[in-house]
């Protein structure tokens, strides 16, 4: 059978490597049928219907052996979460006009502001200190580095936002409130690309 006698309603199945060695990768009919529902919903009008920039950006799958390699599913990830962005953005500039898409983002920088200029140490909640959290050192210094991009424009990626990794540590930060405020970067950087 060509290609062309393939079924249309198929999805089409994802070409990523898988992971190598003993390493434990992203379990792939999860990723697959992740992506699968992810073209859906960026191929249809229905607003109900629709998958949002932060939904593929939360997105999580199963460590397995013999899965997808985690870097090239992670980067697939971010160039989807782009478009579905752009679309949101077209949608609310349509909808809002460019002044309100503007301010929105004007104001979830300043909350992510406001959050970052607590003392260092001080910045999350702090789990208790036979649980682990975040390092308080590596996330200050990574908030350091964003509340100076949107202070002054220093040079930060959203790659380098949304690859961010943090070691544990007893007593650190929770890691709910470190990822929120990290998707909310994300959020901005992507509003104002």
């Amino acid at each position: 059978m060509t290609t062309t006698d393939a079924p249309q309603s198929a999805p089409p199945t994802a070409t990523f490597p898988d992971a190598r060695g003993r390493a434990k990768g992203y379990e792939k009919r999860a990723v697959d049928a992740f992506l699968a529902r992810a073209r859906a919903s960026f191929e249809t009008d229905a607003d109900a219907e629709r998958m949002s920039a932060a939904t593929v950006r939360q997105a999580a799958f199963p460590l397995v052996r013999h899965g997808y390699a985690i870097a090239a599913v992670d980067a697939a990830l971010g160039r989807i979460e782009d478009a579905f962005a752009a679309r949101e953005r077209e949608d609310a500039l349509s909808r809002r006009g460019a002044d309100a898409w503007v301010e929105a983002a004007r104001e979830t920088a300043q909350v992510v502001l406001d959050r970052l200029s607590r003392p260092r140490g001080r910045r999350f909640t702090r789990v208790s200190a036979v649980r682990y959290g975040y390092r308080v050192d590596e996330v200050d210094i990574v908030g350091d580095r964003i509340a100076q991009y949107l202070e002054s424009g220093q040079s930060l990626s959203i790659e380098q936002v949304r690859q961010v990794a943090f070691r544990m540590q007893r007593g650190g930060y929770r890691e709910v409130q470190v990822d929120s405020l990290l998707d909310a970067v994300v959020e901005v950087m992507l509003a104002v690309e």
